[in-house]
């Protein structure tokens, strides 16, 4: 799970946790005019903060539950308990996030020397200037933001394209176009999605409030607008008219001349994903019905569009519970379907990046657990239904969550997202044919691009690609639209020159499986694959057909190239596949482990209950001996009972003897006194 404070400056754990912990004033601490806890928090919040505190500085709750008089103790105990053994940095993190988004300001108002960035921008030929902001609108200087280096960029006449009040793009440059009209609330973990030159925005995470407002950019004039909705009539294809719902970490997929949202988090969440339709033409928008089983509610997660069919996986539910579950939802029949895929998957994550290639691989890199990013790049053969993890080239980007993605032909942009202490500052690229990550530039400070939960669509510029970023958060939440437009020498050339081995060693269809013939993946022979890599020298290789010595050099060149290409290959197959059951045998050992602590689990508990039984054992023989303590006392009382009837018999009957001889002596007995 990615939280907010991935994508902050300032402290790092452990030290961001023991701020935030102060702040809250679990450590005593006067904070917020000397009010408890208890008075700031709701008491749930209350309880796990308390609770993940505990977890974190101490341990694991060992101490013996308080007694039934006290409820707030216990209640602070059984809290503290439920966390098992939750390992010390998890604590922390989810203690951060939870404070995060009940107060997501916290970190500015628990420090004053923390002072707010400015965001590095500069214009073309050398001239700085501000981003100036009135009334919502932007004046229409153009800006770039500064590269890595800090040189100034100068842009070249043949590379500005200018539209009206359009923007104006540098090659492989982020540019912060002039933009007019009512820009939207700033926010992250909203949606967007490009349709007929038009960027639509919804929903988000504001200030730990869900948005529901839907935003339209117009990439012909650059002017913002908020596009109202109208519940949509009863129809068999949408019986629940509904209007926007408050939602962050959803996924909006245009579909139709409609745009779809699929999951996220809301105020309420529901049983199972939700699936609303919002419709361009009527502007109407209506929750779709579904069939099938369809899988539990989340946001987070990763939403592909393959062919007809929708592909989820992965997120976050609602009880912060992370998930690497696979499902397809077949948007012509409507009808869910979980995934039983082979292989091993990526490990429960959530705010990841995913694309298709070819129609086929779904890629899925990075993300965040509770206490760690990744960066690891998973493919899914959606023909075998097969999980694999290739070998990643080039520059390989640093473990991130909470970053986007788009793909333009076979290279997938990312930008964004963050780690536990800073955001990303590059933009990468992967060649999804030849696996070879590449960096297309960098921007400096905490600037929107370094930014967790912005959104990355693709549009269209006088015919040529660009990329649009929206909002996002790092410290401040933003409502800044940056646009690169990327180019294809840069993007493609270099990575056939970068890379060390030929594309067809490296490619997702070998990774997938090693064992493929790869003249028919790539549908070229040998020569194919050399003219790929001569492409870009040809003075070098194209000789006059005279020179035959040269030719027969070639020739034989080329020979001894594919034998060892053929000879590189088949190590690569072989590496791959000790890799994956190098894999399989972590994947068997972590769930041993898994298993071991489950049995340490059970057997601390049935030694538990016998130390129980122990002590009632104890209790029970002490019963025992105290009655037959009583029942010798009692047999002892029997005794003396019987004695005592006995002596009063004897007495009863030497009375009676003696009444008979005074009877004869003439005088009768006396009669016994009443009792």
């Amino acid at each position: 799970m990615a939280t907010m404070a991935r994508a902050s400056s300032g402290l790092a754990y452990p030290e961001r946790f023991y701020a935030a912990a102060s702040y809250a004033g679990f450590d005593g601490s006067p904070h917020s005019n000397g009010n408890d806890v208890g008075s700031r928090f709701s008491n749930e919040v209350a309880l796990i903060l308390y609770a993940l505190y505990q977890q974190a500085t101490v341990g694991p709750c060992n101490v013996p539950k308080p007694s039934s008089w006290s409820p707030v103790e216990q209640s602070k105990w059984k809290s503290w308990q439920q966390l098992g053994n939750m390992a010390s940095t998890e604590a922390m993190r989810l203690f951060v996030k939870i404070l995060e988004e009940e107060e997501p300001g916290w970190y500015s108002r628990a420090s004053n020397s923390v002072s707010e960035p400015v965001i590095d921008v500069q214009m073309n030929h050398n001239s700085k200037a501000e981003h100036i902001i009135e009334n919502g609108n932007s004046f229409p200087e153009t800006k770039t933001i500064s590269t890595e280096n800090g040189s100034l960029l100068e842009t070249q006449d043949k590379d500005v394209v200018s539209e009206g009040l359009g923007s104006v793009v540098v090659y492989d440059q982020w540019i912060s176009p002039p933009i007019t009209g009512q820009r939207p609330k700033a926010r992250y973990e909203h949606a967007a999605a490009v349709v007929q030159d038009k960027m639509y925005i919804y929903g988000g995470n504001h200030n730990g409030r869900y948005l529901s407002d839907l935003n339209v950019l117009d990439l012909r004039s650059w002017t913002w607008a908020k596009v109202d909705s109208k519940v949509a009539p009863e129809s068999a294809e949408s019986p629940s008219p509904v209007k926007f719902a408050p939602c962050a970490g959803h996924s909006l997929i245009p579909w139709e001349n409609k745009l779809l949202s699929i999951a996220g988090h809301t105020k309420d969440p529901s049983e199972s994903i939700q699936v609303k339709a919002f419709d361009l033409q009527t502007g109407t928008c209506s929750m779709l019905k579904t069939y099938g089983k369809p899988p539990v509610s989340r946001g987070g997660q990763s939403v592909t569009l393959v062919g007809t069919t929708l592909v989820i996986f992965g997120g976050q539910d609602a009880k912060r519970t992370l998930l690497n579950d696979l499902y397809i939802l077949d948007l012509e029949t409507m009808t869910w379907d979980e995934i039983d895929a082979v292989g091993v998957p990526p490990s429960p994550r959530s705010d990841h990046a995913a694309a298709v290639h070819a129609e086929r691989y779904l890629l899925i890199f990075g993300g965040g657990s509770h206490a760690t990013c990744f960066n690891d790049l998973h493919v899914l053969d959606l023909q075998a239904m097969e999980w694999s993890r290739p070998t990643q080239q080039g520059e390989i980007p640093t473990p991130r969550a909470g970053h986007a993605g788009v793909t333009v032909g076979e290279n997938w942009f990312i930008v964004g997202g963050g780690d536990n202490k800073s955001g990303a500052s590059e933009t990468v690229v992967l060649n999804m044919s030849t696996l070879v990550w590449s960096v297309v530039t960098s921007v400096q400070g905490r600037v929107p691009l370094a930014s967790e939960g912005l959104s990355l669509v693709v549009g269209s510029l006088n015919g040529e690609d660009i990329l649009i970023s929206f909002g996002g958060y790092n410290g401040r939440y933003n409502s800044e639209v940056n646009v690169l437009k990327p180019s294809h020498k840069s993007t493609l050339q270099s990575k056939m020159m970068e890379a060390p081995v030929p594309d067809s060693v490296s490619a997702v269809h070998n990774h997938t499986n090693p064992t493929r013939d790869l003249e028919s993946e790539f549908e070229v022979g040998q020569e194919g694959k050399i003219r790929e890599i001569v492409m870009d020298n040809d003075s070098e290789t194209m000789k006059p057909k005279g020179e035959e010595t040269r030719e027969l050099h070639m020739a034989k060149l080329k020979s001894e190239k594919e034998e060892l290409e053929f000879l590189l290959n088949k190590e690569k197959s072989l590496t791959l596949q000790l890799k994956q059951e190098l894999a399989e045998a972590e994947t068997r050992n972590t769930d041993l482990y898994k298993e071991l602590q489950s049995v340490r689990g059970q057997l601390a508990a049935e030694q538990s209950r016998c130390f129980k039984l122990e002590v009632d054992v104890a209790e029970q023989r002490q019963k025992l001996q105290t009655l037959e303590t009583l029942q010798k006392e009692l047999e002892l009382l029997q005794r003396q009972k019987a004695a005592s009837e006995q002596a009063a018999l004897n007495a009863k009957q030497r009375q009676g003897s003696g009444g008979v001889w005074g009877w004869l002596a003439g005088s009768p007995p006396q009669k016994d006194d009443e009792i």
